[in-house]
């Protein structure tokens, strides 16, 4: 005999795999925009506002998001907020910058890194004697991953 079940009552949900919990993220993470990064700033610290911190990623190009440009973040900003019309949550403020800006940030302070190990290097093999030369020490960095 033919199943005469219509189709429309007929559901996968009693098919799918039971979807289990996860503890859901301490800062929620914003659809990515083409162009911009994010970053939390911290605008707080154990309750007393953290200014000069939030004047220098100013300065740097951030940008507060507007939470009418992200609802999908469902999120209740902070009470006492300075950042009203913002995602503000637990004292960090969601930022953007442009991705060039990002870059340009990222490579000058990778130079700077790179000149301070130079100097480093520098002030150690200056110590240096023919007799005993003291040798360049060699720097790798590796990234692994665990057995998980």
């Amino acid at each position: 005999m033919a199943d005469r079940t219509p189709r429309d009552l007929k559901t996968r949900e009693k098919t799918e795999r039971k979807r289990s919990w996860s503890r859901p993220s301490a800062l929620p993470t914003p659809e990515a925009k083409e162009g911009f990064k994010f970053r939390w700033v911290r605008t707080s610290l154990m309750g007393n506002s953290d200014n000069p911190n939030v004047s220098t990623r100013f300065r740097e190009g951030y940008t507060p998001v507007k939470a009418s440009d992200h609802p999908e973040l469902q999120l209740v900003t902070d009470m006492d907020s300075r950042f009203k019309e913002n995602i503000e949550v637990g004292g960090l403020l969601l930022c953007s910058i442009p991705e060039e800006i990002a870059e340009d940030r990222i490579e000058q302070q990778l130079e700077q890194s790179t000149r301070q190990m130079d100097a480093v290097d520098n002030n150690y093999l200056r110590q240096s004697d023919p007799r005993m030369p003291v040798l360049k020490p060699e720097r790798q960095t590796r990234t692994s991953f665990g057995k998980g």
